[in-house]
């Protein structure tokens, strides 16, 4: 949505007086804006929608093509929320009464455009009535969970906890958690997942103990030009933000630092995955391929 946004915004700035200066510099505005997050197919998906909006309207003067994107940016946005309160409601089953949810990053309100894809299902689940708890991985080094998740689930009084990353399979083996529910940047054909780095463990531990595992997405992340997770680009970002924090050092200078952003989760892994039009489950593929057929998007 804010890929969206931003082309909107680059539409009333670019002061050209001909459609093909302005389309030059539409153009350029929506590289930049796709090569901003590589991994995240769903800025990607927003962007090209943007774009194809105002190639339908090349006809119309250019301040009405203007007019006209930051509309469609907005029925995004109204379209975003209503998608995530229908995800809520497909996966507000998998919380059980009493259940403790484990998530990490942060999939709420503040990653969409508002409520939320896997803090969605939490949502859904807590509005329906049932009593039940959140562990928020503080994922590092950007701490989204500690500063963002725990931030949005206070606000609606939902109980949270925050631990520290490594922390997660120990109230695993102890039976503190009973779900495990994550977003998603992209995901594979296969249903292989691209998210936050650390869910690629936090889904193993899952694994190991027995304990479901649940991605919450819309269809838009899905790229069914992906076989596997093998083909998602990966971005990897600037060391200093793992080195320092609150501008302070914590690596020794000449120590070198990786910061890879995103991790992939095998599908084997991978309970089901939570989308508007349902709950996927293996095959992946064949579920996903029905799901865009219902919904009429294309893949």
């Amino acid at each position: 949505i804010a890929a969206a946004m931003g082309v909107a915004l680059g539409a009333l700035k670019i002061r050209a007086k001909t459609h093909d200066a302005f389309f030059r510099g539409l153009d350029s505005i929506c590289k930049v804006l796709r090569a901003s997050r590589p991994t995240a197919v769903n800025l990607s998906w927003a962007v090209d929608r943007m774009f194809a909006k105002a190639l339908k309207l090349k006809d119309l003067p250019l301040n009405e093509i203007r007019k006209e994107l930051v509309s469609e940016a907005s029925n995004m946005l109204e379209e975003d929320i209503q998608i995530n309160r229908r995800i809520g409601l497909s996966g507000a089953e998998v919380i059980q009464q009493g259940a403790n949810v484990l998530t990490h990053c942060n999939a709420g309100a503040l990653a969409t455009g508002g409520y939320g894809t896997a803090l969605g299902v939490v949502r859904a689940a807590f509005e329906a009535g049932r009593q039940l708890s959140v562990f928020a991985d503080e994922t590092r080094p950007f701490l989204q969970g500690s500063r963002l998740t725990a931030w949005e689930l206070d606000q609606d009084n939902i109980p949270v906890t925050v631990i520290t990353d490594s922390m997660a399979g120990t109230l695993m083996k102890q039976g503190r958690i009973q779900v495990v529910i994550v977003g998603a940047d992209r995901i594979a054909a296969n249903g292989d997942v691209a998210n936050k780095v650390g869910t690629y463990p936090v889904a193993v531990l899952a694994k190991v103990n027995g304990i479901p595992f649940y991605v919450a997405a819309p269809l838009s992340t899905i790229d069914l030009s992906l076989s596997t997770g093998d083909e998602i680009p990966i971005e990897e970002r600037p060391a200093k933000e793992v080195a320092t924090v609150f501008g302070k050092p914590i690596v020794p200078l000449d120590v070198p630092v990786r910061n890879i952003a995103f991790d992939v989760t095998p599908h084997e892994l991978i309970t089901g995955i939570i989308t508007q039009c349902g709950i996927a489950k293996e095959p992946f593929e064949k579920h996903f391929r029905e799901m865009f057929a219902r919904s009429g998007e294309s893949a």
